[in-house]
This record gives structure tokens, sequence and C-alpha cells, in this order.
């Protein structure tokens, strides 16, 4: 029987690298190189509190939404997936050249926290790993790891400027693009799953 340490930790790791840490490091650097060490501080905190109340509520309510509008899980895995294994390829051949924007100090929520960390393969798989939980600890313990992954990624904003001092720009990109390899892997689980049930329901 899996413990809580083991469920939290295969929880923490998959969300850590769900919500893509080093792309979204380098974006946000390549979009506050105006901003003082302070002000990047602040714009740190507000994507991290932004990502933890979208991800809580992506994780919590995945049945629901799912019985409200009659899509199976596994289909949404397929879907999901799909997504997912896209963003993954753009983190491994894209650029993270940091989209325009008019206003700097409003983009801690659109576009920083939505849609470049939680984007909508994240959402899909978001959603997904909500639904799959069946005890009440594991919801517990989910949301629990879900808050350490997203406060890891707040750490690593708010530490930007410093490692992107020891590291470098062509460090942080080799990272992402590590990273991305992640989550190709985390997307083709979550499609082989559906469709190996979609195959065992049809036989």
């Amino acid at each position: 029987m899996e413990t809580y340490s083991q469920f939290f930790f295969t929880v923490w790791i998959r969300f850590f690298f769900l919500l893509t840490p080093f792309f979204v490091l380098s974006t946000f650097l390549a979009m506050t190189p105006e901003l003082t060490a302070a002000e990047r501080r602040a714009t740190a905190v507000r994507v991290t509190l932004a990502v933890l109340v979208a991800c809580f509520v992506l994780y919590s309510f995945g049945n629901t939404l799912f019985s409200l509008f009659g899509i199976t899980l596994d289909s949404f895995r397929i879907g999901a997936g799909s997504l997912l294994f896209l963003s993954a390829v753009h983190m491994v051949h894209g650029d993270d050249s940091a989209p325009p924007s008019e206003k700097r100090e409003a983009i801690s929520v659109v576009p920083l926290a939505i849609p470049i960390t939680v984007g909508p393969g994240t959402t899909g798989a978001l959603l997904v790993m909500g639904a799959e939980v069946q005890h009440n600890w594991q919801v517990f313990v989910g949301l629990t790891a879900l808050a350490a992954a997203v406060l890891c990624i707040g750490v690593l904003l708010v530490c930007a400027s410093f490692i992107e001092h020891i590291v470098g720009k062509k460090g942080i990109t080799i990272l992402s693009k590590l990273t991305g390899l992640f989550v190709a892997a985390l997307a083709a689980q979550i499609v082989f799953t559906g469709v190996r049930n979609f195959l065992q329901i049809a036989q």
C-alpha cells in the first residue's frame, strides 16, 4: 500500500515538472528586465499566489467538471495529454522570448501565471490528477504536495536574479529544455493510460 510520504513525493515531483519551473523562470527574467530587485520579488510573490489559487481550483473540482459536462476521465486523459505533449515540444524546440506586454506591472496573473505557468496542457493534467484520487487523505496530501511544488516555483522566481547570475541565461535555457523532456514523458504516460483503459472497455 502506498504510504503518505510516497504519495506526497510522487505528486510533488509530478507537479514540480508539470509547472515547467525553468521555462517559467526564463520567461519571467525575459519579461522583467526593467524592474528593480524589489519589484521583481513582489511580482514573483503575486505570480506564486495566482498559480496556487488556479492549481487548487483545478485539482479540487476535476470530478465535478467531468460530471457536469458528461466527459469521461479517459477521454480527458487523451486530450489533456496531447495538449501537454505539444507544450513540451514547444519547450524543447521553441524560444523563451517574452510576449509583448504594454503594462509591466500587470503581468503577474496574465500572462505569467496564466497561461505561461498554468497553460492548457497543465490545466488538463491537473484536472486528470485531481479526478484520479480516491480517498480523502489523498486529496489532502495531494493539495499539500501541490502547494509545496508551487512554493518551489515561487522560490525560484524570488531568487531569479541570483540564479541568472550563477547559471547564466544559457544554463537556464538548457534546464528548461530538459524539463520539457520530463513533461513529454508525463504527457505520454497520461495518453497511454487513457488509451489502455479505452481498449479494456472495448474488449
